[in-house]
Parts: structure tokens; C-alpha cells; sequence
């Protein structure tokens, strides 16, 4: 490909993308999921009895199950943002975290095409607000719901496995609960 190939490509994907920042056009952020790891922040959050504060997903990529709440960092965006535009938008909370992640982990499936490599920080948040009572889970879980755990959920998603010792018991005592 040639200079003058390579600027009206890229171009068209400038054109095509508009602000990176908020977020790439599905199509594309599928596709880029298959070509490079995926870094995203992971909110543990624990009460002061060592519940863990889990959402439900039920979605194409990962199934029905519980799991940390968790965002996709976007381009040219901090940790620290995402951690809190996370929090926003699975629990509808306001959190405040520790500055560095209390863990990282690396997720690769060869079997997924897609989403198939996660680079993932945990980082312990607190709840400065309390979570939106509408997305409280009552009865059968369904999808964007959150509830406590004293221990960690046999359907938790299998890609966040590495966080089983995080979750439940283990959770550190002394964390700010609205529950």
C-alpha cells in the first residue's frame, strides 16, 4: 500500500470512527477484538462483611452468569476514568478506588475469535453512593442486575475464575456498604 493509499484508508476509518474516545463503532471494535488484547478495569467491591457487590451479564459473548463489574478501557482514556464510568453505568454508584490495581490478570481463549484476550486490572473500590435500587436484583437474575455475595457464585462467569479468591469471605472487612 502506498502513502497516498494509506492516508485515504486511514481517512476513511478517521471518518468512520469519529470520536475514539466514546467508544468505536460495534463493527469495528469487534473486528480490532480479534487483533489485539483487550485492556479493561475489573471494581471489586466488598461490605463490611466481605459480601461482593456482583452484576448478572447475559449477553452472546460470555452467557448468563455473575460477575465483577468491569469496563473496556477507550482510547486515550484512564484507568481512573473507566473505573468510574463503569461504576456509573453496571451499578448507577459513585465509587472511589485505590490508586494502584490489587491484581492483573491475563484471560486468553484460542477457541474465541473474538474478545479472546483480556488484560484485565482488579482494583478495591468503595461505594460512596449507593447502587440504583432499580438495577437490584429480585427473583431470577436477568441481565444489568446487581447483588451482594458472601461467597462466590457457582455461575460466575468462567472467564473471571481468577477472581474467585477475591470474592465472598475473602473480601477485605471495613468497606463502605449501602446495604
Amino acid at each position: 500500500m502506498g502513502p497516498e493509499e494509506q492516508a485515504r484508508t486511514f481517512a476513511a476509518l478517521d471518518a468512520w470512527v469519529g470520536t475514539p474516545g466514546k467508544g468505536l463503532p460495534h463493527d469495528l471494535f469487534v473486528y480490532l477484538s480479534r487483533l489485539v488484547p483487550l485492556v479493561n478495569v475489573d471494581l471489586l467491591i466488598n461490605d463490611e462483611s466481605g459480601a461482593t457487590l456482583l452484576t448478572w451479564r447475559d449477553d452472546e459473548d460470555y452467557g448468563p452468569g455473575w460477575h465483577v463489574p468491569g469496563g473496556i478501557i477507550r482510547y486515550k482514556e484512564t484507568a481512573e476514568a473507566r473505573i468510574r464510568a463503569t461504576a456509573r453505568a453496571e451499578l448507577g454508584a459513585e465509587v472511589e478506588f485505590d490508586a494502584e490495581p490489587i491484581g492483573v490478570g491475563q484471560w486468553i481463549e484460542p477457541e474465541k475469535r473474538r474478545r479472546g484476550h483480556f488484560v484485565s486490572l482488579l482494583y478495591r473500590c468503595r461505594l460512596v453512593s449507593a447502587p440504583s435500587e432499580e438495577l437490584r436484583q429480585r427473583g431470577a437474575p436477568r441481565h444489568g442486575q446487581w447483588a451482594w455475595h458472601r461467597s462466590c457464585p457457582g455461575d460466575l462467569i468462567p472467564e473471571q475464575a481468577g477472581y474467585r479468591k477475591f470474592i465472598g469471605a475473602g473480601g477485605e472487612r471495613g468497606v463502605r456498604s449501602e446495604e
